[in-house]
């Protein structure tokens, strides 16, 4: 049951996408992060990864950036998503969706303000050979 449910999921992200991790100097490392891989699959100069991602209370992903696309949907708790101004551009709760653009210009960082965990299916389209996500070091905000 719970592979038909993925596969569900991972249906209605990349139908979302249709329609819609090496370290730095200074770099803020996630904290209290797990994932597990479901999905690894290459078509063209493109990686395609699912993850199951879990935050724990308190936890954090870090300050990063992606260099593909990521969508994704929350499963259980709640993310507070920061951008690199330091303001909340989401905060997103079970069933919700979520889509970070790639590159440099959005740096920003998933946060658990919670006392139970957040769970997160997400989709990576990553360019072949690349990580899935680079440490940035805090921009200048008051938390991480």
């Amino acid at each position: 049951m719970r592979t038909l449910r993925r596969l569900a999921l991972v249906t209605a992200v990349i139908g979302l996408t249709a329609a819609a991790s090496p370290g730095v100097a200074g770099a803020t490392p996630g904290y209290g992060v797990s994932a597990v891989t479901i999905f690894d699959h290459t078509v063209g100069g493109t990686q395609y990864v699912l993850r199951e991602i879990t935050i724990a209370p308190g936890g954090s992903t870090g300050w990063h950036y992606h260099p593909g696309p990521v969508k994704g949907v929350v499963t259980q708790g709640v993310l507070t998503h920061n951008e690199s101004d330091c303001s909340i551009d989401g905060i997103y709760r079970p069933g919700q969706f979520i889509t970070e653009p790639n590159g440099t210009g959005y740096v920003h960082i998933g946060r658990n303000l919670t006392t139970g965990p957040v769970v997160l299916e997400v989709l990576y389209q990553n360019p072949v050979g690349g990580p899935l996500a680079v440490s940035t070091p805090n921009p200048g905000c008051s938390f991480e």
